[in-house]
């Protein structure tokens, strides 16, 4: 039903209800109901026409919502799978045209270096479009099997902690949220020569919101040398954080390498 009828609904039924009771009193009942008796009648037949009408209307508007939400989670998704498309058809480009110049410079290892990198690029792009967003795998299960895939592929050992109540992260959030992880651990990948690395995914202070951590332990960054610029994709992780309404954070980890904290807003809980 649309937002119009039930707009046109509202307008007309009540009046139309309680009108028409009006006058069938006046025309054939007023002998049988007293004045003071009528009144208490139509006092009541409003106060339950009123209800009946309230909680339909609102469960309509209700359902209407919740399909709206979950039409707009998976638009969500859509794009961002059409983003990593792109991104994808970018980086094969760019490394394949590597590729090509050191096989003319006859850079065999180079060369090899740069087909395990699109290997690994293929195999992760593969995982991420696999499964339509229609199956409805919550997004705890999608995250675990993911971090697996990328242990898998990349020889780094993963330690998962995954204690919040996802059902508070809104579903459109998610697909910042992985792309945050998925950058992170790219990052990890490429650039920080470790063999173990940590993601916490939990209650924040005083369980005031929800807290990722992302660490390492390679070698970090190196500040001096600009190297925690547009390569890490730094400026990318900042702007899905904004997006988010969390605030990204980069320490210095325990473990030696580079810390990433994400902290964000719990989802308010229906009553």
């Amino acid at each position: 039903m649309s937002m119009r009828t039930l707009k046109w609904l509202t307008i007309l039924l009540p009046p139309l209800l309680i009108g028409g009771f009006e006058y069938v009193r006046h025309d054939f009942l007023l002998q049988e109901l007293s004045m003071e008796t009528g009144n208490m009648y139509i006092t009541l037949l409003t106060l339950v026409l009123s209800y009946l009408f309230a909680n339909w209307m609102f469960h309509r508007i209700g359902v209407m919502n919740e399909r709206l939400s979950k039409e707009q989670a998976r638009r969500a998704v859509l794009e961002e799978r059409e983003r990593l498309a792109q991104e994808l058809h970018d980086n094969i480009a760019q490394m394949l045209f590597f590729l090509n110049v050191q096989l003319k410079k006859g850079q065999i290892g180079e060369a090899r270096s740069a087909v395990t990198e699109i290997d690994h690029h293929l195999r992760q792009a593969i995982f991420n479009l696999r499964t339509p967003p229609e199956d409805g795998a919550s997004f705890d299960a999608r995250l675990r099997a993911w971090l697996d895939e990328w242990s898998g592929i990349s020889g780094i050992a993963v330690e998962p902690s995954i204690e919040l109540p996802i059902r508070n992260i809104p579903p459109a959030a998610e697909v910042q949220l992985f792309s945050i992880i998925r950058e992170a651990f790219t990052n990890i990948r490429k650039h920080s020569r470790a063999d173990h690395a940590w993601i916490t995914l939990g209650s924040g202070e005083a369980g005031g919101g929800w807290r990722l951590r992302i660490a390492d332990n390679g070698i970090g960054w190196n500040e001096e040398t600009g190297d925690s610029g547009t390569r890490y994709g730094i400026p990318i992780m900042r702007k899905r954080a904004q997006e988010l309404g969390a605030r990204l954070t980069l320490l210095q980890a325990n473990e030696g390498g580079l810390e990433l904290v994400v902290t964000g807003k719990l989802r308010e809980e229906k009553k």
